[in-house]
């Protein structure tokens, strides 16, 4: 018997023998090491062995008559054993572990602060051209190479910084203070400029040389009110200010189907799920995407949350797709007539600076499949428009 082995792969066995020593003996001339002997009962033995040896020792003593009862087994082979029966929770446990270590050292979420006039999305934009981008680095995002390639990127930025907080990417801009919007600058020289042609209605200038008299056309560019003043001895420049009214012509075309088509009873239905990584979508169906007017598709998009409510860039959406049986219908000519009608005066009205439609002619068309309707449209409208003189600054000059 060795009693100097390790603990950490044993096994206990209970021997049940009429003569244990001889079995004791036929497990030594195996080469099956045997560890602390116990005499529990007459004719009943218990000891340690290595569980490797467990399946040879069973068959060795079972040919003599013994039985043999396996009654404790090491933590170690426990679990193993554990491992075995559940392989997929412990290598999700791993993967939790590997992904807890990883995750830390990356980007998940990009914000933009300290923009007025640039839109975010132009600023995250430009950031994902840069590098910074969701799994990045964090350390990387916070070179001074990033920040000079946003600023290259977006010229109306004076300042840009990036901080970190965790996973989260903080871009702190600060815009040039001499950008400003064209004509919030009071001492801007501009003109008011004809934005279509058309036949001059009523001038009122508030600033400004007129240039232009009632009854007179115009083409689009033409200058109607001068910032530009001659005074004699001085020219001078300021910001015109007027409203110039003009008779002008426009002109719209609008169609509409003959036949229209309505959803019936629904068919059928079924759900399709992806995951949404960042910008990258992986789908977990096939097909193309394109479904006809047969079918109907409401997408949900679910967002994972970290604790205190981070969004991730991580999201599952499901489409559900349901399909429908589909009825035809003619349109009725009045109804078509008149909807088309609406929408071309409203098209008309809706391209006016302000003004109103003074004479329509408009022609009807009736075409396979569809109505046409072409219309001429006689407008009393606002045709000035301020241009900047290219950036001149208020001054009298000789």
């Amino acid at each position: 018997m060795k009693h100097n082995h390790s603990f950490k792969d044993r096994a206990r066995v209970r021997v049940t023998s009429a003569d244990i020593w001889g079995s004791i003996r036929l497990l030594n001339d195996a080469s099956i090491p045997v560890f602390h002997v116990q005499e529990e009962e007459p004719l009943i033995f218990s000891f340690d062995i290595n569980r490797k040896d467990y399946p040879v020792l069973r068959t060795l003593l079972e040919k003599r008559g013994d039985q043999i009862v396996l009654v404790q087994k090491s933590r170690l082979h426990f679990f193993q054993q554990s491992i075995l029966r559940r392989p997929v929770l412990y290598t999700g446990l791993i993967l939790f572990f590997g992904i807890s270590l990883f995750l830390p050292t990356r980007i998940l979420v990009i914000e933009v602060e300290g923009n007025q006039r640039i839109p975010s999305r132009e600023i995250l934009e430009a950031a994902e051209n840069t590098g910074i981008k969701l799994f990045a680095s964090c350390a990387q995002v916070r070179s001074e190479k990033m920040k000079n390639e946003l600023l290259c990127a977006i010229p109306e930025l004076q300042w840009a910084g990036i901080n970190t907080q965790g996973s989260k990417a903080v871009i702190s801009v600060r815009e040039r203070a001499d950008i400003q919007k064209g004509l919030s600058n009071s001492t801007a020289v501009s003109s008011v400029i004809a934005e279509r042609d058309g036949i001059i209605q009523s001038i009122t200038a508030l600033k400004g040389t007129v240039h232009c008299k009632e009854g007179q056309a115009v083409t689009k560019g033409q200058v109607l009110i001068s910032g530009y003043t001659d005074c004699g001895i001085c020219i001078r420049a300021e910001r015109a200010e007027g409203e110039v009214y003009a008779q002008t012509l426009r002109s719209s075309q609008a169609v509409t189907p003959s036949v229209y088509r309505i959803k019936g009873p629904s068919l059928r239905q079924r759900q399709q799920f992806s995951i949404l990584l960042g910008k990258k979508r992986i789908n977990f169906w096939k097909g193309s995407g394109i479904w006809d007017s047969t079918c109907g598709r409401i997408e949900k998009e679910y967002r994972l949350t970290l604790p205190g409510g981070i969004p991730l860039p991580i999201a599952i959406v499901c489409d559900t797709l349901t399909w429908y049986e589909t009825e035809e219908g003619n349109v009725e000519i009045g109804s078509a007539r008149s909807a088309l009608t609406d929408f071309s005066r409203n098209y008309i009205s809706s391209q006016m600076i302000a003004g109103i439609i003074t004479h329509t002619d408009e022609v009807w068309k009736t075409e396979p499949g569809r109505y046409l309707l072409s219309g001429q449209y006689l407008c009393s409208e606002m045709i000035g428009r301020e241009r900047l003189e290219n950036g001149v600054q208020n001054e009298q000059s000789d």
